[in-house]
């Protein structure tokens, strides 16, 4: 595969973004797309994969020179398609990296940014980067499985050529996820011995934070065929995407960037309040029902929603817990929380439980323990909370029986070691013991207590089911 013919020539500045998944496709490339639209040229995007699994993507993206369909949909069903032309610069890969890495280290390259999954951080509780993961333990070593690997290779060859500052931004749903990509960067390393060139990026490279938003199922066959009908030509790269969409950035950057703010991005000077709401009310909700409509034999997002006893679930856990944990805040939680379960309950987008109850050993410590912890101290038993962690207690129960009716999928727990917790005496207080989901509530009476009868309570409800 070749580099697109127009890549990097004239005087562009240059958007790096590493992850060829369906979101940044239906994201931030949508932002450029439409900066583009309205006359502004002078930024141009790249796009990269750190792993060949989406070679065949790629490979078809340039066939099409990086564009692309976007079907989107209304909560109303009102279908969309629109033609995104961001892309101009496809980056084949290859096990060295060698072609991510030479683009990441010119000077016109002026911002990085990446989506690569929660899990794909590799940090515990108190934000040290694990090194007892084989992937992360293998680049130590020299290898590029990770973003830390593959970043500090392109940061390295851009130190040697004097490539000057550049903007590092992360896209995924980390909480304070700038900071926190940038201080596993510095461990990463110091770990490696690389003191020279830790001291460079501290000086040269920015990493705002960042908050993201946009429910983008995987693309089905489905999708490609309403786009083929809908458009008259088939697009094998087309996606689908709800309506709605927000992105917001902490404004700190390193070398410049694009007008992003005539766009619609809201460039802020602190993210916190909004990645908060989001984490908490968006990302743990959707494991909420993603969870509890996979043990009731459902397959969607949206059939979870339309249950009652479902939805009051979700809405008991934002509004008994989460919304007296965020107040005050910018945002009216109460209406974030109605447009997120309306967000949900679209049945067009057809988001599989499948895909959001995934990655939970991600998902318990990054979306729920906060919540639960906050609660402890002010000296509440966060009953709607723990019915979260009771519901992946018990999903997880399935999982190891080969009761789910998909593949469970998550980049960071350790099946074996799982399976050994499930089968053991008191498997829930081998659950709550596990200071990978629970940190410092791990093996405390006020998590294991209130968590028992949670899980009674949702194996009564399920019992009810049948």
């Amino acid at each position: 595969m070749q580099v697109a013919s127009s890549a990097l020539s004239g005087s562009e500045q240059v958007w790096l973004h590493i992850g060829a998944g369906s979101f940044h496709r239906a994201h931030q490339a949508v932002y450029l797309h439409h900066l583009m639209e309205s006359g502004d040229h002078s930024w141009s995007l790249a796009l990269a994969n750190i792993r060949d699994d989406m070679t065949p993507l790629l490979d078809a993206l340039e066939r099409q020179d990086g564009a692309y369909t976007l079907e989107t949909v209304t909560p109303g069903g009102v279908r969309s398609y629109e033609v995104i032309r961001s892309i101009k610069t496809i980056v084949p890969w290859d096990a060295s990296l060698l072609e991510l890495t030479a683009i990441g280290a010119r000077s016109s390259t002026k911002v990085i940014s990446f989506t690569v999954t929660e899990g794909g951080y590799y940090l515990d509780h108190h934000y040290h980067l694990d090194t007892a993961n084989p992937d992360l333990a293998a680049d130590l070593q020299g290898e590029l499985n990770t973003i830390y690997g593959a970043m500090s290779a392109i940061l390295r060859a851009r130190a040697a050529a004097n490539g000057g500052p550049v903007t590092l931004l992360n896209c995924d749903n980390l909480r304070h996820n700038g900071e926190r990509f940038h201080d596993g960067l510095l461990q990463f390393l110091e770990l490696r011995g690389e003191t020279s060139l830790k001291q460079w990026v501290s000086a040269h490279t920015r990493s705002p934070n960042s908050m993201v938003d946009r429910i983008t199922p995987r693309p089905t066959d489905e999708v490609r065929a309403r786009v083929a009908q809908a458009c008259g030509a088939p697009d094998p790269c087309a996606l689908m995407a709800e309506s709605f969409i927000q992105w917001v950035i902490e404004d700190d950057f390193a070398a410049g960037r694009p007008a992003l703010e005539k766009v619609g991005v809201e460039m802020v000077k602190s993210v916190l309040p909004y990645e908060e709401a989001k984490i908490r009310i968006l990302n743990a909700t959707h494991s909420c029902v993603a969870w509890a409509g996979t043990l009731v034999g459902l397959d969607y997002i949206d059939q979870d929603c339309a249950r009652p006893d479902i939805r009051k679930m979700a809405f008991d856990y934002v509004t008994q817990d989460v919304i007296p944990c965020l107040t005050p805040s910018p945002l009216s939680l109460e209406n974030y929380r109605d447009t997120v379960l309306e967000r949900f309950s679209n049945p067009d987008i057809q988001d599989s439980n499948q895909r959001v109850a995934a990655d939970g050993f991600s998902k318990i410590p990054g979306f729920i323990v906060p919540t639960l912890q906050e609660c402890i101290a002010r000296g509440v038993v966060p009953h709607a909370t723990l019915v979260l962690p009771a519901l992946f207690f018990l999903f997880l129960q399935r999982w190891a029986k080969g009761e789910l009716p998909y593949a469970y999928q998550d980049g960071v727990f350790d099946a074996a070691a799982t399976r050994t917790m499930l089968a053991g005496a008191d498997p829930l207080r081998a659950y709550c013991a596990d200071t990978a989901l629970w940190g410092t509530l791990a093996g405390s009476a006020q998590l294991e207590l209130p968590l028992r009868e949670a899980v009674v309570r949702v194996q009564d409800w399920l019992a009810q089911q049948n």
